[in-house]
């Protein structure tokens, strides 16, 4: 892996706890660093004068933070050594331009905008279609 890190996408799904947990085991295990990205995206609404935010993206990015460490927090633990980044653009997008750095790419089968019933999310589709590295899709409900 040439100490590339083991990129895990979180959202705060229970998903994502999983994928996480798999990615820092897998990471200890080829001594790699583990990095964790939380992603959020700028919702958009159309008016007659153009496009619209329907939040402020400081509040999106505080709101990504916090989800980002209690998600660590709950799947590895207060003192986890885990390189945290919060980017803003679409998740799927971000996390495969980001793939070209990463030896792995962990995610979870289905985030929280997942429809009932469906195995993989739009998100998880687009990675494995797109990555450009090999990636890790954490089943619903898999064991650790």
């Amino acid at each position: 892996m040439d100490n590339k890190p083991v990129i895990v996408g979180v959202d705060g799904s229970e998903d994502s706890v999983r994928a996480l947990r798999w990615a820092a085991t897998h990471a200890g295990s080829v001594g790699a660093p583990l990095h964790a990205y939380g992603v959020f995206e700028v919702p958009a609404m159309h008016s007659p004068y153009g496009m619209a935010a329907w939040e402020n993206p400081e509040n999106l990015e505080k709101n990504m933070r916090t989800v980002l460490a209690d998600t660590i927090a709950k799947a590895l633990g207060e003192d986890a050594q885990v390189e945290q980044k919060v980017l803003q653009g679409h998740p799927a997008k971000v996390l495969v331009e980001h793939s070209g750095e990463a030896g792995l790419l962990v995610i979870g089968s289905r985030g929280h905008g997942a429809f009932a019933g469906m195995l993989l999310g739009s998100v998880s589709q687009y990675v494995v279609a797109r990555a450009k590295c090999p990636v890790v899709v954490m089943p619903p409900h898999s064991e650790d």
